[in-house]
């Protein structure tokens, strides 16, 4: 197995450099998890408040990446960067950001360490997710299309279980995926019926399914896709270059807000530096910039751009 090339940060940096950049917080994970909850909240109240077409949008995109938002805070979970006390960040990265969206911490960290293990080499597993790019135009609007209509978040809830309850329909072992996917979805569960019931007592039970699911179901899993794209898209595979692992997107206040929450457009310099906590990564970036590193550095000046070239590829005649 080819292992991913790896730079030591000593290489790069002054001691004191990194040990301001890998230094852990106990306060700033938790103000992050507590600002996702929060936007969420307040974009459900801006409707509630002011019910008209207009808010519902804003809404649904608002909650929509606060939702990614959710689930890039898991990932900062995975790597423990959230909390110094594991249990505290295994707690936050578990129950108050995988478990509503029917994710599992326990399940993704190692799937996710196996990824940055092998980045870009044969055996990363999320290798599949930029495998199609580049695509053709017309294809990138499919996709899109079955994100915004929810198709994408049905295969991707119900297809492994299904897959599963198939499989026992014949009498096979439902597999490991059938399994994870199952304890997710209990969990999903039981956070989203304290949702509903705490939405319902204050008489508002319809916003469940408005103001959280919608969401859930459409935004979601597009910006998901969006930053997925910006990522690995059109990255080579078995680069041997770790500054090349992953692409660095440039991302404006309304990026920030919609697609790019958490700093998780600075990609370059987590796979880079995989233990820096999330919010330390554009100070990496900086860092890493006064020393001219970055020209070498696979890097995007904003998200459309990623796009026309991930959907460049010419139609088949």
């Amino acid at each position: 197995m080819a292992v991913a090339a790896r730079i030591k940060p000593q290489e790069l940096f002054a001691p004191e450099d990194w040990a301001r950049l890998s230094a852990r917080s106990s306060w700033r994970g938790i103000a992050m998890v507590a600002h996702a909850w929060g936007v969420i909240l307040a974009a459900g109240a801006l409707f509630v408040v002011w019910p008209n077409p207009l808010t519902y949008v804003v809404a649904v995109m608002l909650i929509g990446a606060r939702q990614l938002g959710l689930a890039i805070l898991m990932h900062e979970a995975a790597h423990g960067g959230l909390h110094p006390n594991l249990k505290v960040n295994d707690w936050l990265g578990e129950w108050l950001c995988a478990a509503p969206l029917g994710a599992s911490l326990n399940a993704y960290r190692p799937y996710h360490l196996t990824h940055h293990k092998f980045a870009q080499q044969a055996e990363d597993p999320d290798l599949v997710l930029s495998a199609p790019f580049p695509t053709t135009r017309a294809s990138l609007r499919r996709k899109i299309v079955r994100d915004l209509t929810g198709q994408t978040f049905f295969k991707q809830r119900f297809g492994p279980i299904l897959a599963g309850l198939k499989k026992r329909g014949h009498g096979q072992a439902p597999g490991a995926i059938f399994a994870r996917a199952a304890a997710g979805q209990k969990r999903f569960l039981l956070i989203n019926l304290v949702i509903l019931v705490a939405l319902s007592a204050a008489g508002l039970w319809w916003a469940w399914f408005a103001l959280w699911l919608v969401p859930m179901a459409t935004w979601f899993p597009l910006v998901t896709r969006l930053r997925n794209i910006a990522e690995h898209a059109l990255v080579a595979k078995d680069e041997p270059d770790p500054f090349r692992h992953a692409r660095t997107t440039r991302a404006n206040w309304l990026e920030r807000a919609l697609v790019a929450p958490y700093h998780v457009n600075f990609h370059a310099e987590h796979h880079l530096f995989m233990h820096v906590p999330c919010w330390n990564l554009p100070r990496a970036h900086r860092l890493l910039r006064e020393k001219g590193l970055t020209e070498g550095m696979l890097t995007a000046p904003g998200y459309l751009t990623v796009l026309k070239a991930a959907s460049g590829k010419a139609a088949a005649v």
